[in-house]
């Protein structure tokens, strides 16, 4: 199972990352778990600077905007 972290403040394009990182899941019809981490320290230990950032199982796959749908179902299809 994969573990898809979207790393961010709470802010609008985090929840849309969220969002559309859930939607991708779907879309593929893999079993994964996709949470919203707000924590500061979190964010530092992945080195990011900048978010939205998008974790796939512990690797930063994107930081620092909101990509589209098909990228992160790229992003998910190479993670696995």
């Amino acid at each position: 199972m994969l573990h898809i972290k979207v790393l961010g403040a709470g802010c609008a394009n985090c929840h849309k990352v969220e969002e559309l990182a859930k939607q991708a899941v779907a879309q593929l019809s893999i079993e994964a778990k996709v949470e919203l981490v707000t924590d500061v320290q979190e964010m530092l230990r992945y080195g990011v600077m900048s978010t939205p950032a998008i974790v796939i199982n512990d690797k930063v796959v994107s930081t620092g905007r909101v990509p589209a749908l098909s990228q992160i179902v790229t992003m998910i299809t190479d993670a696995l």
